[in-house]
């Protein structure tokens, strides 16, 4: 996502959830028919088993809900693998899907959990077995046949259909699936995800991504990863996206218009870009230079790019405020200046292949994300980094407002998730820690964050460790002031 004034309120007409809907992602639904053991006890395994190499960071029995959206997600059990198969039709947006899930069960489970939001469940089965069904709210409750023991692996299958909804964020901004000019985009960061597919929808649960969207004939569909089929058939086509690399549901994407398609390569990875015919422009035809040349000095500065694929999507969508590091493949709402698209390709590193295990240590996507664009120009002939940090720390206001209003590492609200510390404060933060450590030290600490989390999940706390780990030194100061603290550090 990119700097935080694009992030902003939207107007209210386009608030097209009830207050209702948007509480029931940010607080824990209950009902009096629930099961006897609990749906979300998480077993010796951990919440996030199998997310990848990194899912460590999970307290084995600990309390895995999220401090700041604590509906979503299940540590129940881990999600291996979604396949998605989705049909849209634009008279009256209509979406039938069916989901896939290829589920592992971390604890012994009566029922599960998946969040979904607004949409008509028409059949569910577990293992081919009918499953029975309950809906509170934006939790889904399924009941199969018989219980699932910790450890054993199996498969749910969801066919729903219906009107997907637009998501109202509690700090304003909109995401789910929106309607555009031409088609529809599907966002999810933080809790749209659930309104086009129904998921364990914490970031701590990543998986592998198989889409296929068939849309009217004369439309494109994009989504991650790579395009491995397009078909024609009765007046409609189907695109069959890949992604097999684990990914938080949240950095999941469906682009459908009438874009303008390329694919070339961008430092040697297959590269997919679609652009929206109203946004072609200058910046638009610079965005393939710019995200080969990033990519190249990316994989100096940080190590190898992290997916077998990349692009971007340049949508019409100019209301909406703000872009998305989608993964593979980030998403801009109009044609982008190069410095966002520096700012969201450096999310494929910093979010999408390591991401936090909660929205509570967004600013370790965000403050590095940030960072990376001081970089970009300490590089490229401008300002140094403690230049940018000395002119984010000058043009800021006292303490407790703006950049200064929370601690990054403690946003304390879902409405500041995405607010002004968890970037620049972020940044400071980063660049604080270079002068501790020096040079050598840090960027051995970026580029080994990067390669012993690759496609994990992580908190604030294992960055400190490395950190600590690498330069010898005890840095619990530098983190309480700069990630934890609230009041206005001095600047030096």
């Amino acid at each position: 996502m990119p700097l935080p004034a694009h992030r902003a309120a939207r107007p209210s007409a386009l608030r097209v959830v009830a207050a209702a809907a948007v509480l029931a992602l940010v607080s824990g639904c209950t009902s009096s028919s629930a099961p006897e053991r609990p749906l979300t006890r998480p077993s010796a395994a951990g919440a996030g088993a199998g997310a990848g190499a990194s899912g460590a960071s999970e307290a084995a029995g600990g309390d895995a809900s999220d401090p700041l959206f604590p509906a979503l997600g299940n540590p129940g059990y881990d999600v291996q693998d979604y396949t998605l198969a989705l049909d849209w039709t634009p008279q009256g947006n209509r979406l039938t899907g069916t989901a896939t899930l290829a589920i592992q069960a971390t604890a012994e489970l009566d029922a599960f959990t998946l969040d979904f939001h607004a949409m008509d469940v028409q059949d569910v089965t577990v293992d081919g077995a009918p499953a029975r069904t309950r809906r509170d709210d934006d939790k889904l409750t399924v009941t199969p046949a018989a219980p699932i023991p910790a450890g054993r692996a199996f498969t749910a299958r969801i066919a729903y259909s219906g009107v997907p909804k637009t998501i109202t964020d509690p700090d304003g901004s909109h995401e789910g699936w929106m309607k555009t000019d031409d088609g529809a985009v599907a966002l999810g960061e933080p809790a749209g995800a659930p309104g086009w597919f129904p998921g364990n929808h914490a970031p701590y649960d990543k998986a592998g991504y198989d889409i296929t969207v068939t849309v009217p004939q004369g439309l494109t569909a994009v989504s991650n990863g790579k395009l491995v089929d397009h078909a024609v058939h009765d007046g409609r086509e189907s695109f069959h996206w890949n992604s097999p690399e684990p990914m938080a549901s949240y950095l999941a994407m469906v682009a459908i218009g009438r874009f303008r398609v390329s694919e070339d390569t961008a430092a040697g990875v297959p590269a997919y870009y679609a652009v929206d015919p109203e946004e072609e422009s200058d910046r638009t035809n610079a965005i393939p230079a710019t995200v080969d040349a990033m990519l190249a000095w990316a994989d100096r500065r940080f190590g190898p790019y992290p997916f077998a694929s990349t692009g971007a999507v340049v949508g019409h969508l100019p209301d909406l405020g703000y872009a998305l590091e989608t993964q593979t493949r980030p998403f801009f709402e109009t044609a982008p200046e190069p410095d966002t698209v520096v700012h969201e390709m450096s999310h494929q590193w910093f979010g999408d292949s390591v991401t936090p295990r909660t929205w509570n240590d967004m600013w370790l996507n965000e403050g590095f994300a940030t960072y990376t664009e001081w970089l970009w120009a300490e590089d490229h002939g401008g300002p140094s980094t403690r230049t940018s940090f000395e002119t984010s720390y000058d043009r800021s206001g006292p303490a407790g407002q703006g950049v200064w209003a929370f601690p990054p590492g403690a946003p304390g609200s879902p409405k500041n998730v995405s607010g002004p510390p968890v970037y620049e404060r972020g940044a400071m933060a980063l660049q604080k820690l270079r002068e501790a450590v020096g040079d050598e030290a840090f960027f051995t600490i970026v580029r080994t964050w990067l390669s012993d989390h690759k496609h994990g999940v992580v908190e604030t706390a294992d960055l400190r460790a490395l950190a600590e780990h690498v330069s010898g030194k005890p840095l619990g100061p530098l983190f309480d002031t700069w990630v934890y603290g609230k009041a206005k550090p001095p600047k030096d």
